[in-house]
């Protein structure tokens, strides 16, 4: 019904002049009260939806959106984040949608701080947060709720600090997810080694926190007797320094065949059992960057779990766009699937499918 209702129409009904109707349609000022009920009673009777897209497009301001993103190489799931936001803003180029992509270095407080207050100085629309620790990320959430800014969480979930949305795995489901697989390939190991990639002891993301935390409640319930073998690499260690420490992981340890990190860079792993020709040793990872498919393809890494980074990039600024310009309501959690990719079918994951 609403296609066949033209403003003129709406004016006659209501005995207003059409620009008043616009005006009340626009939530405009300029229009006393007696006007507005006679329009809002009309438009109530006819159950009128104003056409929110071409609105936006008449109304013709930008909207500028900021994203707040660790320090990452290209063979991090960030890249394809970011991939997906830009062509979210490519998508959205009539109604001037402009995307900034910030970043700060993992467990640094001061990076996180001066990130964030260089984004508030730009006074944007509506911000995408990877977030760093809760109290620290408070900092800069509180102050967006100070301004009513809306902002978006991927990777870490924290509803105590109100976002519109969240996108991105359940990471503990995750974790439980990788251990099943894992098991019901191997169910016969004795003994799994886990990598994690630390700065000072520290894992850098609640993400993979979280993961692990799945990844060790299924092996506790369903294998207790297997045992964890933990590797640490340094979060910016060279390729010579891993390949030092893997090596001496080993060789002192030649009973492990197996292998998980919770992770993008499976491919750290994959890459020396390539070159020391260890064909006895399999590793599972976390996400299609192109060196894990890589290494699957050559068939260093056995599985893979995708999350979907480009569609999460895309949705976040996506969804910002249709709560601020187009006005709609976003759906508070948006978890991505958690997929198994391995060498027969990881030729046929597609990452931009959006």
């Amino acid at each position: 019904m609403t296609k066949n209702i033209r403003i003129k129409d709406i004016a006659e009904r209501a005995g207003v002049s059409v620009g008043t109707v616009d005006r009340v349609l626009h939530n405009r000022p300029n229009v006393s009260k007696y006007a507005r009920e006679k329009v809002e009673n009309v438009l109530k009777e006819l159950d009128y939806q104003p056409n929110a897209y071409a609105s936006a497009l008449a109304y013709n301001r930008s909207c500028t959106l900021h994203m707040i993103v660790p320090e990452h190489d290209q063979e991090a799931h960030w890249d394809e984040i970011e991939e997906g936001a830009m062509r979210a803003m490519e998508s959205r180029r009539d109604f001037h949608v402009e995307v900034k992509i910030s970043h700060y270095k993992r467990l640094n407080d001061a990076s996180f701080i001066r990130c964030y207050k260089k984004i508030l100085a730009e006074n944007p629309d509506g911000v995408v947060i990877v977030p760093a620790e809760l109290e620290l990320t408070r900092g800069l959430t509180d102050k967006l709720h100070e301004r009513d800014i809306p902002f978006i969480f991927l990777d870490s979930y924290m509803p105590d600090l109100r976002p519109l949305s969240f996108f991105g795995q359940d990471s503990i489901a995750s974790g439980s997810f990788a251990a099943k697989i894992l098991m019901m390939a191997f169910p016969n190991e004795k003994e799994i080694m886990l990598m994690k990639q630390t700065k000072n002891g520290r894992v850098t993301s609640k993400q993979q926190t979280n993961r692990e935390v799945g990844f060790r409640h299924y092996m506790t319930d369903h294998f207790p007797h297997v045992a964890i073998r933990e590797l640490e690499l340094p979060l910016n260690g060279s390729r010579k320094q891993c390949w030092a420490i893997l090596e001496q992981f080993f060789n002192e340890n030649p009973q492990i065949h197996h292998c998980i990190t919770l992770n993008s860079r499976a491919y750290l792993i994959g890459e020396y059992l390539l070159k020391n020709n260890r064909q006895n040793i399999q590793v599972m990872g976390y996400d299609m960057v192109p060196k894990n498919a890589e290494c699957m393809r050559d068939g260093s890494v056995s599985f893979l779990i995708a999350q979907h980074a480009y569609m999460q990039g895309y949705a976040s600024i996506d969804s910002l766009f249709q709560a601020i310009v187009l006005k709609k309501k976003i759906r508070r959690v948006n978890y991505m699937p958690i997929e198994l990719l391995m060498k027969e079918n990881v030729e046929f994951y597609r990452r931009t499918q959006l």
